[in-house]
């Protein structure tokens, strides 16, 4: 497990050794998702993701940033996530000192200008537009929309039409130059490095950025809401989601979450996959997943369907939700389980950037710092007695939610039987 150093500005930084690897990961991970931005604003830490691409002091024109990477074979990119924004690269290990200078710079140096504020503002509106014309993106949206009503979570990270095109370029200014200092942010390296050679990076490059008083994220806020959504779209699919409120990420409970969900949904040997797609031929695409953030989660299912097979389905979905939970997963099951998350933890760390994730998106959000060797313990403890409970806790009928994206005008004749 890598030591977590914090810089005398408050940085954390993270160096994770590989010695047999052949490149370096290098992420830099800033407090700002979301979470932090109110309704009004929302996509506001997403817009900034995009602008910091777009020219700096030192790299006036976006070209200047790509180049510096491509000219040595490396890649650089960003995401915005509810709790977070991540900037990363990776190359060879003789360029790593360019990659941090470079994501050293579009974090503390992005210029704002306004004609580039205007492109990047039409690009963010195609996006989102996209989104559109993507059920299975919408409908997850949706879902999100039912679980946590009103808040900064339950809408789409990258906002909407409507509040990317009142965003001024002060307000992107003013949210960049409160959010992105270095005691809300975390710099994660990983690779072919040593623990003295990434610190003195991190410490050389960004040890002079100032800090700062961050805006601190929202917190959720357990409130009532609508049963179920529908979008009426003219689509060749249904694409229906049954969610539930989950465990936030510091719940130790979250283990056996995640093994519910493997056996439920995850897998061709899972049981809604055997169920819906090779006993009764309902759907091709069912599958579950379970998210975790700082003080909250969800446990969900997808599926894509004929249109004419989505009642049925989602009666088959309650009912193996409601088996699962009311007579318990077998000693099989819970072996696949465990080999299926043991083996996808271990495949994934095999990557350098996938080990700067895993510290980097750790420490930003204040999680305990957990090796993967660890989590796959915290796996391997899980008993079938663990999944009975947290099954009856979150198969509940009071926390169903459902969301549906497809060719109807009434949701009702759909939902008919569909009961937890």
């Amino acid at each position: 497990m890598p030591q977590l150093v914090t810089l005398a500005n408050g940085l954390r930084v993270l160096v994770t050794p590989m010695p047999h690897a052949r490149s370096v990961a290098v992420a830099l991970y800033v407090a700002a998702g979301s979470r932090f931005e109110m309704d009004p604003e929302a996509g506001l830490s997403h817009f900034v993701e995009h602008m910091a691409f777009k020219g700096t002091e030192r790299r006036p024109r976006p070209q200047d940033i790509s180049m510096e990477l491509d000219a040595v074979g490396g890649s650089l990119n960003a995401a915005t996530e509810r709790e977070y924004t991540v900037y990363y690269g990776k190359v060879t290990p003789k360029h790593t000192a360019r990659t941090v200078d470079v994501l050293a710079d579009m974090l503390r140096a992005s210029l704002f200008v306004g004609d580039e504020i205007e492109r990047e503002r039409g690009v963010i509106l195609e996006e989102l537009a996209a989104v559109e014309d993507s059920p299975d993106e919408l409908v997850g949206i949706a879902l999100d929309g039912l679980l946590w009503p009103g808040q900064p979570h339950g809408r789409d990270i990258a906002g909407s039409a409507e509040t990317v095109s009142a965003v001024t370029q002060e307000r992107l200014r003013d949210y960049y130059r409160e959010q992105y200092v270095a005691n809300a942010t975390v710099c994660s390296i990983a690779g072919a490095i040593t623990d003295e050679e990434g610190l003195a990076l991190a410490t050389d490059l960004l040890g002079d950025w100032q800090s700062g008083r961050p805006a601190q994220w929202r917190p959720n806020m357990v409130e009532g809401g609508e049963r179920t959504a529908l979008l009426e779209k003219d689509t060749e699919q249904a694409h229906i989601t049954l969610g539930m409120l989950g465990l936030p990420a510091t719940d130790m409970r979250r283990y056996a979450l995640g093994a519910l969900s493997v056996i439920t949904g995850e897998g061709m040997s899972s049981r809604l996959f055997v169920r819906l797609r090779e006993e009764l031929a309902l759907c091709y695409d069912v599958r579950s997943a379970t998210t975790q953030l700082a003080d909250t989660g969800s446990f969900g299912i997808y599926a894509g369907v004929d249109p004419s097979n989505a009642a049925p389905t989602l009666r088959e979905i309650a009912s193996v939700l409601r088996i699962v939970r009311d007579e318990g997963v077998t000693d099989d099951e819970l072996v696949r389980a465990k080999g299926l998350l043991s083996s996808r933890i271990e495949l994934h760390v095999e990557d350098t950037s996938a080990v700067a994730s895993w510290y980097g998106s750790r420490a930003i959000r204040g999680l305990p710092l957990l090796t993967p060797d660890e989590t796959v313990a915290r796996f391997e403890a899980v008993t079938r007695e663990d999944i009975s409970a947290i099954a009856h806790e979150v198969i509940d009928e009071s926390r169903l939610r459902i969301a549906i994206v497809g060719p109807y005008s009434d949701a009702e004749p759909l939902l008919h039987g569909v009961h937890l």
